[in-house]
């Protein structure tokens, strides 16, 4: 037998009973992996969020008019239709489109959308220079807004044989005055020529007529009902001017087209009018600020179909809502559902999870499409992360190896050992993924390199 040399015991291996753990896939790699590419994914979605659309409001406002007024009541009809979808629509009153106008035109009021009279930034300077900055937008044409003329007396062919008249023109603060007024300035029938501007409108303006107290009355599309215009055509010696210049008006005012009232229009069985009359009008749109949710965008001019769409004796069923804009421009996402329609999921999903679903495509996509190339990194992570094990103790090593060549003494090679042999006890108790089982025994084998180094240095000075 060969007696046991005790000046060996420090250099001598450690007998190991057990090698490294091997196991198919290391999870708190993987994991850690997977929670680093879920870092960057969670900074994604929300820079996502913060620059998507957000979900549509489920309220808003709208300026209409005067209470009982023609389109207070068909505001109370949106509010009714939108209530269906879950949004809730705040009605409130104004003395006419010009409040209305001047409401969306001013940020501290808050309000959504409008009936507006186009031509109107054309009439008040004012309200053109607020409105240049108010970054406003049309939805469309809800409805025309013809200009009715009843004069009493001997027949008249132009505006400007007004002049000296007493005039019926509209409430302060109505689109219709303001129209009226630029008319007739341009015609020169002004107050400095003897013309009286007297604000009355509707029955009140016909009543005036009928007895007397002014010489014309000027009446828009809400003001005109159906009897009124009866009660007049069939008076005697009151007339429905006919507006023999209506192209030179179109001409010079951009906002302005011809509209004809047809023969029996008012009576078809006592046919008045007698004959065809041409006036003037413009048109009603729906003003809405730019910040309007795309998807209500849709569900108002949906239900602007709805509300204006039928036939009348102004228009023809389907006439209305239209793409035509005047003082601003038409909305992008109006000219798309004038184009298209509603997209697929608004037609086939009730309106809370059509919006849902919207949302969560457009922010999908992108997510998608930035962590396809985010996920290839997780293999090398995970690798590296698997191999650093490996670098970590390669680096010890070395050191270890430096620090006994530089200092070859007894103190050092015993503390050499040591270090040495909890290398390797440690390298023995891994966890780690099979696939990498080439680098562990390349590791041990390098570790017994520079074991049987060190130990054929320690002879040679021995």
């Amino acid at each position: 037998m060969t007696r046991h040399d005790p000046a060996r015991r420090d250099v001598d291996p450690p007998r190991f009973r057990h090698a490294a753990y091997f196991v198919v896939i290391s999870w708190l790699d993987l994991a850690v992996s997977l929670g680093v590419m879920a870092m960057i994914a969670g900074a994604l979605i929300w820079v996502a969020f913060r620059v998507i659309q957000p979900a549509p409001p489920t309220s808003l406002t709208i300026t209409a008019g005067p209470e009982h007024s023609g389109f207070w009541y068909e505001a109370q009809k949106y509010k009714s239709i939108l209530a269906r979808n879950g949004v809730t629509l705040n009605v409130l009153t104004s003395s006419g489109t010009l409040e209305n106008l001047e409401r969306l035109a001013d940020p501290a009021v808050h309000v959504d959308l409008g009936f507006v009279q186009s031509g109107l930034t054309t009439v008040t300077r004012v309200v053109s220079s607020d409105t240049h900055h108010a970054r406003l937008m049309s939805l469309g044409s809800v409805t025309n807004w013809p200009l009715f003329v009843f004069y009493r007396g001997p027949e008249l062919t132009r505006l400007s044989e007004l002049k000296g008249k007493r005039l019926a023109i509209g409430r302060e603060g109505s689109g219709t005055r303001q129209i009226v007024l630029l008319l007739l300035k341009a015609n020169g029938v002004e107050p400095d020529s003897g013309a009286q501007m007297l604000p009355l409108v509707g029955e009140d303006a016909v009543n005036a007529l009928l007895s007397g107290a002014v010489d014309a009355a000027f009446l828009n599309a809400d003001s005109a009902r159906p009897a009124l215009m009866q009660k007049m055509i069939r008076t005697p010696d009151i007339r429905l001017l006919n507006f023999t210049q209506a192209k030179a008006y179109m001409r010079t005012f951009r906002f302005l087209s011809e509209f004809e009232v047809p023969m029996g229009a008012f009576d078809l069985a006592d046919n008045l009018p007698p004959e065809p009359t041409t006036t003037i009008e413009t048109t009603m749109e729906l003003i809405a600020r730019d910040t309007l949710h795309p998807a209500l965008s849709d569900l108002i001019v949906e239900a602007a179909g709805e509300v204006h769409g039928g036939a009348s004796l102004l228009q023809a069923a389907g006439e209305f809502p239209a793409p035509i804009a005047h003082d601003f421009p038409l909305s992008p996402d109006a000219a798309r559902y004038y184009k298209s329609g509603k997209s697929f999921v608004y037609r086939t999903m009730p309106f809370w999870l059509a919006s849902l679903v919207d949302r969560m495509w457009v922010l999908v996509v992108p997510i998608v499409v930035l962590l396809i190339p985010v996920l290839h990194y997780v293999p090398p992570l995970y690798a590296w992360r698997v191999k650093s094990r490996f670098y970590r103790r390669y680096g010890e090593l070395i050191a270890l190896e430096r620090s006994v060549l530089d200092d070859p003494s007894e103190a050092k090679y015993a503390e050499f050992t040591r270090k040495l042999n909890a290398i390797e006890k440690g390298l023995n108790k891994l966890k780690m993924p099979l696939a990498y089982a080439d680098n562990y025994y390349a590791l041990r084998e390098h570790i017994t390199y520079v074991r049987a180094q060190i130990a054929a240095l320690r002879q040679t000075d021995g």
